[in-house]
C-alpha cells in the first residue's frame, strides 16, 4: 500500500531517491552478469538514436551495389515493383531519407493548402485522435482547440522555432480529439498528461471524431493516426482479419469527407504488418531502419492516385519531357534517400516479401522469453500487466496501466520525462548497461536486434533474456522505492 496521499508526492519522492535507485540498478546489473555486455545489448534495435547492427545480407547489398553503376531511379523502380508484387498495381511507393521526412512531404502535399493563386490563402485542418507519439503524426499543424497548444512544447531536443513547433506547415491546423474510454491523467517526475489507451471505446470514439470533423467540415483536409495494433496504443479491438477497428473507422470517415487518411507506422513492418487494403487507409509511412532493419531511411506506400503528388514532391514522378520515373530536383530533395539507403531497402523488402517468417518467428520466441521471465516477478506487479505481441512492429508490448486500478500503481513516466532525462526506466536501463527502449505512458515495447540477434537476424535467446531480466529487475527496484511493491 502506498504511503502517499497524492500522485505528485510519489513522483517527488522518486526524484529524491533517483541516485539510490540508479546505484541499486548498477549493482543488480553486476549480479545478473549484464556488465560484460555493457552498452552492447538492448531492449530494441528499433530506436533512431542507436540503430541495430545490419544483417549480413543487408550490409552485403550495399557492398555489392556500390561496385556497380546503378541509376537511382532504377533502384526506386525496383522498390515500387516489390511493393506492387504484394499490394497490387493500384498501389505505389516512394522512398525517403527518414520517416519524419516522409510524414513531412506527405502532410505538405496532401493536407496543407496550395501556395499559388491570387488572394489570401485559406487554412486547412486535419483530424487526429489524442494518442501516443503526438509530436510526430500530430506535429505538422497548429493545435485546435487552443487548450492543446502546449501539448508539444517540451518534445525534442531544441525548444521554440527550431524544435517540433518549427515543422508546422503553412496555414495547416491539427484538430486533436480525445478518445472515449481513454485516460489522460497526469504522471511522471516531469508531471504531464499521458494517454492511457487500453480501454478505448472504439464505437463511441468514432462518433465523437465524426461529430468533431463535421463541426470543422469546411476546413477538413485529412485524417491521421498511428498504424500500430496493440492494446497499449488503443488498437486492441480488431476485426476477424486482425485489423484495428479504430483505423477502419477513421478510413471510412476520410472517405465520407473525400480526404486522405494517413497512417504513421514508423515502428512497423511493410507487408507483414498493417495492410492498407484491409484498413482502407490511403498512405502509410515507415521508418525502414527500425523494425525492418535497413539503412537509415523511410518508405511511403499508398494508393497510386495519392502517391502522385508525393512522388512529384520528391522529384521521382517522371521528367517534364515525359517519362514514367525520374530522380531529380523538387521541393523535398533535401530528404533524398541516396544510393546506400535504396540498396538496403531493396534487400529488406525482398526479405519481407519472400521470407516473412524470418521476422515473425523472432517475435514468437521473444514472447516466450518475456512471458517466462514475467512469471518470476513480484506477483503484485505481474497482476497488473497486459502482455501482447505485434507482428506489425516486431515487438512484445508490456502495458502496466492496470496497476493503477486499485489506487497508486507502478510509476508511469511521461514522454516529457524521456526528453528531460527524468525517466527512471529509460535512464535506469542505461545505468545498468542496457540500451533502453520506448517505455513511457505506461507502455513498454521490446524487440530483437540490438546485440540480441546474430548476423543472419536470428534471435540470440541468452542475450535477449538477459536484457529482459535487467528491465524487470529495474521495474521491481523502482516499484519498491515508489511504495508500490512491499
Amino acid at each position: 500500500m502506498s504511503n502517499f496521499k497524492y500522485k505528485f508526492q510519489m513522483y517527488k519522492h522518486l526524484q529524491a531517491k533517483t541516485p539510490e535507485i540508479y546505484a541499486e540498478a548498477r549493482k543488480a546489473a553486476d549480479d545478473l552478469g549484464i556488465t560484460k555486455y555493457r552498452g552492447q545489448i538492448g531492449l530494441t534495435g528499433a530506436i533512431s538514436g542507436c540503430p541495430a547492427p545490419m544483417r549480413k545480407n543487408v550490409a552485403e547489398a550495399i557492398m555489392e551495389g556500390e561496385r556497380r553503376t546503378i541509376p537511382l531511379a532504377t533502384l526506386v523502380d525496383e522498390i515500387r515493383e516489390i511493393v506492387k508484387d504484394v499490394y497490387g498495381d493500384e498501389y505505389d511507393a516512394c522512398p525517403v531519407a527518414t520517416c519524419e521526412g516522409g510524414l513531412w512531404v506527405t502532410f505538405d502535399t496532401l493536407f496543407s493548402p496550395p501556395i499559388s493563386g491570387r488572394g489570401d490563402k485559406y487554412r486547412a485542418r486535419y483530424i487526429v485522435p489524442w494518442e501516443k507519439h503526438m509530436h510526430h503524426q500530430a506535429g505538422y499543424g497548429r493545435p485546435v482547440p487552443p487548450k492543446y497548444k502546449e501539448i508539444l512544447a517540451d518534445r525534442g531536443t531544441t525548444p521554440g522555432e527550431f524544435g517540433f513547433s518549427g515543422k508546422r506547415l503553412d496555414n495547416l491546423d491539427v484538430v486533436i480529439v480525445p478518445l472515449e474510454g481513454a485516460k489522460y491523467d497526469l504522471h511522471g517526475i516531469k508531471y504531464h498528461p499521458v494517454p492511457m489507451l487500453t480501454e478505448v471505446d472504439v464505437e463511441a470514439s468514432l462518433e465523437v471524431i465524426a461529430a468533431t470533423a463535421e463541426s470543422h467540415a469546411p476546413y477538413v483536409s485529412g485524417f491521421a493516426s498511428l498504424a500500430y495494433d496493440t492494446p497499449g496504443y488503443g488498437y486492441g479491438a480488431k476485426d476477424e482479419t486482425g485489423t484495428p477497428l479504430l483505423q477502419k473507422g477513421l478510413a471510412e470517415l476520410a472517405k465520407e469527407f473525400d480526404v486522405p487518411y494517413v497512417l504513421d507506422n514508423a515502428w512497423g513492418l511493410p507487408f507483414v504488418g498493417h495492410d492498407l487494403r484491409k484498413s482502407g487507409g490511403d498512405v502509410i509511412i515507415y521508418s525502414m531502419d527500425k523494425a525492418s532493419g535497413s539503412g537509415t531511411s523511410g518508405l511511403i506506400i499508398g494508393r497510386e492516385d495519392v502517391m502522385v503528388p508525393i512522388r512529384r514532391g520528391m522529384g521521382f514522378h517522371g521528367d517534364r519531357y515525359g517519362t514514367t520515373a525520374s530522380y531529380g530536383k523538387a521541393a523535398y530533395v533535401m530528404i533524398d534517400p541516396g544510393k546506400e539507403a535504396l540498396l538496403t531497402q531493396v534487400a529488406v523488402l525482398k526479405d519481407l516479401r519472400d521470407n516473412p517468417k524470418m521476422y515473425t518467428e523472432q517475435v514468437d520466441k521473444l514472447y516466450e522469453i518475456v512471458t517466462s521471465e514475467l512469471d518470476k516477478v513480484h506477483p503484485k506487479l505481474k497482476q497488473g500487466l497486459l502482455v501482447s505481441k505485434s507482428y506489425n512492429s516486431g515487438t512484445v508490448e508490456i502495458n502496466y496501466e492496470n496497476t493503477w486500478k486499485e489506487g497508486m500503481g507502478f510509476p508511469i513516466f511521461s514522454i516529457e520525462d524521456m526528453y528531460a532525462g527524468s525517466h527512471l526506466l529509460q535512464v535506469g536501463c542505461a545505468q545498468m548497461g542496457i540500451i533502453a527502449t520506448i517505455s513511457y505512458d505506461g507502455n513498454i515495447f521490446i524487440s530483437p536486434g540490438q546485440g540480441t540477434s546474430d548476423e543472419e537476424g536470428n534471435l540470440d535467446e541468452e542475450k535477449m533474456r538477459l536484457a529482459v531480466k535487467g528491465l524487470l529487475t529495474l521495474m521491481e527496484i523502482i516499484g519498491r522505492n515508489a511504495g508500490f511493491l512491499s
